[in-house]
Order: structure tokens, then C-alpha cells, then sequence
């Protein structure tokens, strides 16, 4: 793999350890910024997968093209069956109320798998080109800042001390990393990598984050949703071709 995507990868993991320490330091500020952020990926995400990401997986030559409707469909249910099945307590954000020890090692296993595909969506994206894997890079950094909070705070929430909360951040960084490694050495990932992490973007725009801002309701967070379709918008514009 080219250096430049694993660096972006590991750009991208950093954001889980700034997500989990925002929690544990108890940073108001910093959460209401990461709170933004939720919202602007959001747009971002949603406008990446259904402007710039899904005419490029159903364009794909050969078998990839055929199979691209179900890939994206299983990108979508894997990450449904990792936070709601394998997690049955889980919604972006900090979480308020006491749960039980098993929510947060649950949550963190769930967290885990949604984080590897996180890193093959970036290394999917390089292997296309250069624009798609900053796009997801972007879209994936966002959402990377309020998925550390969210598995810190219910593994404090669980009664974990704040060593394993920061922990359980790190590890999401290595799982994002491990996925990007490993999408460029598994020729089936580096083939079908960009349909599946459409469907993992999807998912995490449209059924985690939407939600998130529709419960909260306010005005800062619906412009900053809007602002980044907008960027997503001007990006591909500046860039030329498919972000």
C-alpha cells in the first residue's frame, strides 16, 4: 500500500483518542465542537456515498458492477448487526445513564468491527483515486471524533475506570488501521472494499448521525449538517473529478 493512505488511516484513528479524552477530561467545549462535527458529517457522508461513491461502485467494470447493489446492502447490514445486535445499548454521542459492565465491552466489540471498516473505506477510496480517498478520509475523520466519545463514555457509563475508556479508544484507532492495511493485501477487500464501505457510510450517516441531530434539534447543528453537503459539493468542484 502507498504510504499516504495508512497515514491518512492513522490521521483518522487519532480522532477515536481525541473523542475519548474529550470525555474523560470532561471538556464541555470540546464536546459541543464534536457535537458540530457530528452534524457536519453527516452531510458530508451522505452527500460523499450518493454523489461521489455509488455512481463509481455501480460504474465498476466486470463482476464488481453485478454484485455492487448486494455489496453495498451487506456494507449496510454488517454495521447494523455490529452497533444492535452485537450492541444492543448504542447511539452516538455521550451516554448519560448507568449501564451494566457487559454494554461497554458489547459496545466496544461492536465499535471494533465498524472501525476496520472505517480504514478499508479509505484505502478503498485511494485505490480508485486520489480525490475519493480524501473524501472518505474526511467524511470518516469527522465521525471519528464523536465515536471515541461515544465508546468512552459507556465504558464509563459501565462502571470502567478512565484508563479502559482511553483504551477503548486506542483500539478503535488500531482496528481503522488494521483495516487499511489490510484491504490492499486481501485482493477480495481491495476488489469489493469501495462497495462495502458505501454501505458502512451509509449506514453511519443516514441511521447513527441523522438521528443524533433530529434529536437534538437545534439550529447550529441542521446548518452545520447542510454545510457539509455543501463542502462535499465544492471539493468535488475544486478537485475535478469524483471526491
Amino acid at each position: 500500500m502507498a504510504l499516504s493512505p495508512l497515514l491518512f488511516a492513522l490521521g483518522a484513528a487519532a480522532g477515536n483518542i481525541v473523542g475519548a479524552l474529550a470525555v474523560v477530561r470532561q471538556e464541555r467545549r470540546s464536546l459541543a465542537f464534536i457535537e458540530t462535527c457530528l452534524a457536519f458529517g453527516a452531510g458530508f457522508m451522505l452527500a460523499l456515498v450518493l454523489i461521489g461513491v455509488l455512481p463509481v461502485v455501480f460504474s465498476s467494470p466486470g463482476a464488481a458492477a453485478g454484485r455492487a447493489g448486494f455489496l453495498v446492502l451487506l456494507g449496510y447490514v454488517l454495521v447494523h448487526l455490529a452497533q444492535h445486535v452485537i450492541t444492543p445499548h448504542f447511539h452516538f454521542g455521550v451516554e448519560t445513564h448507568q449501564v451494566g459492565p457487559e454494554a461497554g465491552y458489547s459496545a466496544l466489540v461492536g465499535l471494533t468491527l465498524h472501525a476496520f471498516f472505517d480504514g478499508v473505506a479509505i484505502a478503498s477510496g485511494f485505490l480508485v483515486s486520489w480525490g475519493l480517498g480524501i473524501g472518505f478520509f474526511l467524511g470518516v475523520m469527522l465521525h471519528k471524533l464523536p465515536e471515541g466519545v461515544t465508546v468512552s463514555s459507556i465504558m464509563l457509563a459501565s462502571g470502567q475506570g478512565r484508563r479502559r475508556a482511553v483504551a477503548s479508544g486506542v483500539i478503535l484507532g488500531v482496528a481503522t488501521v488494521i483495516g487499511a492495511l489490510v484491504t490492499e493485501a486481501v485482493a477480495s477487500l481491495a476488489q469489493y472494499g469501495l462497495a462495502l464501505a458505501a454501505g458502512v457510510t451509509l449506514y453511519v450517516a443516514a441511521s447513527n448521525l441523522v438521528p443524533e441531530i433530529q434529536r437534538g434539534r437545534l439550529a447550529r447543528t441542521t446548518l452545520a449538517f447542510l454545510g457539509g453537503a455543501v463542502a462535499l459539493i465544492l471539493l468535488r468542484g475544486l478537485a475535478g473529478s469524483g471526491a
